[in-house]
């Protein structure tokens, strides 16, 4: 099979659907695979390494659309590629379709059959290609929300581990799985006071049980979120339903009577958002003010890291473009029920459950 890696535009996204040695093994099994001129450049993979992996190198996006049967990217096709995909091809990458109605709209027209790294799934429930970003989005929003909370940021000017005779800062997070458990890590890491909120009694105790007590869980309610929210500095959304726009946990109201200076950090973005007052923001111009409260919305926070990104994505991402490019888009889908939750677009219609019925509700 005809493999493609375009370069991504989005902006300030710098990491690549393959990297070397995953060429490497595609083209030993016997495909072909092109990467479109700089494509790694941004990680410090150049064009010269992936001739060496054995990849052969696309002058530009269009010529590289215009004969890969798969195509492997990282963030969503951007308008611009769409109209370059066309129907017989698959396109595996992030879509975050459920908040996004142009591109689902793009898609279907033109005819790709798109699956989603977000909702193919494994044996035990979990996300596979969407944990190892939950875990470096986690672990980036605190140190991120750390740096809104200068004041020269807007913030409230509070260090988060606070200082010998001074109060920590209290940072709340909303979503105890992968994200939440990699932000809770590094917000104990830095001694700030941490409670995590859960509609999950089982997560919370294995939180509880994990960080020795070190946190403080909390049953999700609206009220026990209220109550946090206005005592919290540090508030990061990392909320999940696979597939799904993320629900309104904090409400603009809300805003009005939180401390002035809190940092709202935003994981849940790609899918709409959990704070009402969201809106997306890039790596460009990452921060915004509502009421005095700075908001992070960063759409694509892991590709501030893109090469801790790109290798982490990877190395899970593999063994599912082989299957696709060794056994055919049918074939693949047919033999792993997994990969097909991963289905989001197929001859021109949404065929994911949650989001067909959130664009629909939109």
């Amino acid at each position: 099979m005809e493999i493609g890696v375009p370069k991504e535009i989005k902006v300030h996204e710098y990491r690549v659907g393959l990297v070397p040695a995953n060429v490497r093994e595609l083209v030993t099994a016997g495909h072909e695979v092109w990467i479109e001129s700089g494509a790694g450049d941004g990680i410090g993979i150049t064009d010269m390494d992936y001739e060496a992996a054995g990849a052969r190198i696309a002058p530009t996006a269009k010529a590289l659309f215009a004969r890969a049967q798969l195509i492997v990217k990282v963030k969503e096709p951007q308008l611009p590629e769409c109209a370059m995909l066309g129907r017989g091809q698959v396109l595996f990458a992030f879509l975050h379709l459920a908040a996004d109605r142009a591109l689902a709209e793009a898609l279907c027209k033109c005819g790709v059959s798109a699956i989603a790294y977000e909702t193919v799934t494994a044996d035990d429930g979990s996300l596979p290609l969407l944990t190892p970003m939950s875990e470096i989005a986690g672990r980036m929003s605190v140190q991120v929300g750390a740096t809104c909370l200068h004041k020269i940021k807007g913030g409230s000017g509070i260090l988060l581990g606070g200082a010998a005779g001074v109060e920590p800062a209290k940072v709340v997070i909303l979503g105890g799985g992968a994200a939440g458990c990699s932000a809770a890590e590094i917000a104990v890491g830095l001694q700030a006071d941490v409670s995590v909120v859960d509609v999950s009694v089982a997560r919370l105790r294995q939180l509880a049980q994990r960080f020795a007590n070190t946190i403080e869980t909390v049953y999700s309610t609206a009220h026990s979120i209220e109550s946090l929210a206005l005592s919290a500095d540090l508030i990061i959304g990392a909320v999940l339903i696979p597939g799904a726009a993320a629900p309104k946990l904090l409400t603009r109201a809300m805003l009005r009577r939180m401390k002035a200076g809190c940092v709202l950090v935003d994981i849940a973005i790609d899918q709409g958002g959990c704070f009402e007052s969201s809106r997306p923001t890039t790596h460009a111009d990452p921060t915004y003010i509502v009421d005095g409260i700075v908001h992070y919305c960063v759409t694509n926070m892991p590709g501030a890291v893109a090469r801790t990104s790109t290798f982490a994505l990877n190395n899970v991402t593999l063994p599912f473009v082989k299957a696709l490019a060794g056994k055919g888009y049918d074939r693949a889908i047919r033999e792993d029920r997994h990969l097909a939750c991963g289905v989001n677009v197929h001859q021109g219609r949404i065929v994911h459950e949650a989001v067909a019925r959130d664009l629909m509700a939109a």
